[in-house]
């Protein structure tokens, strides 16, 4: 596994004071059960399917099932000692309240995309409430211009098919891969191709059912709107469980168009890649162009290739027009583009080719247990690159192996929605970058040079990302830039993530932390602190 996570959850789990922190796991179990039996009254048969000890014949596939990071898949990987998959509310509050009494940490699942595993991986003995069956969805459309309740099990593309089934010209702004899991993916904030023109998934969550660290269920109303605010943008697992939200869905057109152009450096990456920055962030807030840089290799020789993927909210013929106006950098012809429905256009990022002979129902596939070994990091910029400096960079990355920059354009009316309204701070940068490395080699020198690959590239994009804090998105985990113990200093190593992910919202969220969580049981390797005690 991930050597630099595993030297500090073995330092976590030397300076972590809970009991619980060396407990058998066929105690932990039996504890739990007797605690578990107590709160819900399930049936012992029942209970076989719902709380899973290791000696459980389904223990091993279903904590595989939603490992997305296959670092995190190793005999080494330390383990829980029960995994807990709920069914209805109450197994989540007798989860919570069986967790806590034991003193024992509790890691919550939703989809398993969390990059650095810390949804189901911890140095302390550990149980994973893993709520991948929680994922019923109720589409309205006679609700307000359309809704829906999605409880944070399902998928996004469960929840994508859901609304296609009641409206092909309704949709919902989130993220483009159908596996994700709805809990994280909107606690986090969310975004997706459609954000220049609809902003974050968060801005059109508008109700949620929260489980807190008491056990009672709350919505909107009785959680306040503090706490409302807190959960959107700013990792809902530091305050508590989110069950389900209620968001609102988007009108779409009947036609879209997608495109995607590739250019090495022979043909001109350099000066496409450069004007992108002032066209992608700037134009029709209906258009999303995301660039891809690259280092393969090609003809025993490393090279860059720039590859342009992007989305229109309208025809074809209107994009090529307003492209070769304004970015002929681009050379965007009608022969690229392919007009189809919202609903294609998900399949065609999903890399389909033909997206007429292929039924959305690939969106309800999970791909369990499929995971390949990644490293995500994240950056924003605030200000262009200029070209001998992207020059200079494309040239760096020539030198790596299997390192990808993902270049993701802002804009438009993201801008629309202050930085303070919802926890995520973000909204006015230029576009984000995505560092990623993925690779099948599983042995421990593939894993260092792929790492150490991406953290180069990290450290060479330091002069052209933003500064004090150099900012991070929160649903590209990354714990390079700081890990908590919690224990005396946990709001002192908070703030060093929590400032990056979260700028100036990082006050505000640990206030409410505070206020809800005060003992701070909902807590991982980067969550929210409270405020440091007071000395009397």
């Amino acid at each position: 596994m991930n050597k630099t996570y595993f030297i500090f959850l073995l330092f976590f789990a030397a300076s972590y004071s809970s009991p619980g922190a060396a407990a058998d796991p066929a105690n932990v179990y039996e504890d739990f059960v007797r605690c578990f039996k107590n709160k819900t009254n399930i049936s012992d048969e029942d209970l076989t399917d719902v709380v899973l000890s290791r000696t459980s014949v389904s223990f091993t596939p279903v904590l595989r099932a939603y490992i997305r990071n296959a670092r995190f898949n190793t005999s080494s990987t330390p383990k829980p000692s029960v995994i807990v998959l709920p069914r209805v509310d109450s197994h989540v509050q007798a989860a919570v309240i069986c967790t806590k009494t034991l003193n024992l940490q509790l890691k919550i699942r939703s989809g398993g995309h969390d990059y650095d595993g810390l949804s189901y991986v911890s140095a302390v003995t550990f149980i994973v409430l893993d709520l991948s069956s929680f994922r019923n969805i109720t589409v309205d459309m006679k609700d307000d211009g359309g809704s829906a309740w999605v409880q944070t099990g399902a998928t996004l593309g469960e929840l994508f098919y859901r609304i296609w089934e009641k409206s092909e010209v309704h949709a919902f702004p989130a993220g483009i891969c159908p596996t994700v899991g709805v809990g994280g993916h909107v606690s986090g904030g969310g975004y997706g191709h459609m954000i220049r023109k609809f902003g974050l998934t968060i801005d059109y969550v508008v109700d949620a059912t929260i489980v807190d660290v008491s056990g009672r269920v709350l919505d909107r109303k009785s959680m306040g709107e503090d706490l409302f605010w807190a959960i959107r943008g700013g990792g809902a697992g530091s305050f508590g469980v989110v069950l389900a939200f209620k968001v609102k869905l988007v009108e779409v057109p009947k036609t879209v168009t997608v495109f995607r152009i590739d250019k090495t450096t022979d043909q001109n990456a350099l000066d496409m890649v450069y004007k992108w920055q002032f066209v992608a962030p700037r134009t029709d807030p209906g258009l999303f162009i995301r660039v891809l840089l690259a280092s393969p290799t090609k003809n025993k020789t490393q090279t860059v290739n720039a590859k342009v993927r992007a989305l229109y909210l309208g025809n074809a013929s209107d994009v090529v027009s307003m492209m070769a106006k304004e970015f002929p950098e681009l050379g965007l012809k009608i022969d690229d583009c392919k007009e189809m429905t919202w609903i294609q256009s998900l399949l065609w990022w999903m890399n389909y080719k033909d997206v007429e002979k292929v039924k959305p129902e690939v969106l309800l596939e999970r791909d369990p247990d499929s995971a390949k070994f990644v490293k995500r990091k994240s950056d924003y910029v605030e200000k262009e690159i200029t070209k001998p400096e992207l020059n200079r960079l494309i040239q760096q990355l020539e030198t790596l192996d299997r390192t990808g920059l993902v270049l993701n354009p802002y804009g438009g009316n993201l801008n629309a929605t202050a930085t303070n309204e919802t926890a995520f701070p973000h909204r006015h940068k230029l576009y984000k970058i995505q560092h990623s490395s993925t690779w099948s080699d599983p042995r421990p020198e593939a894993d260092r040079l792929y790492v150490g690959s991406l953290r180069t590239t990290y450290r060479i994009m330091t002069p052209f990302v933003s500064k004090n804090p150099r900012s991070s998105y929160l649903n590209y985990r990354d714990v390079d830039i700081g890990v908590n113990d919690h224990g005396k200093d946990s709001y002192r190593k908070g703030e060093i993530y929590g400032r990056k992910y979260f700028g100036e919202n990082f006050d505000r969220l640990v206030r409410v932390k505070t206020a809800v969580d005060p003992e701070n049981f909902f807590r991982n390797e980067q969550s929210i602190p409270t405020l440091p005690h007071k000395r009397r």
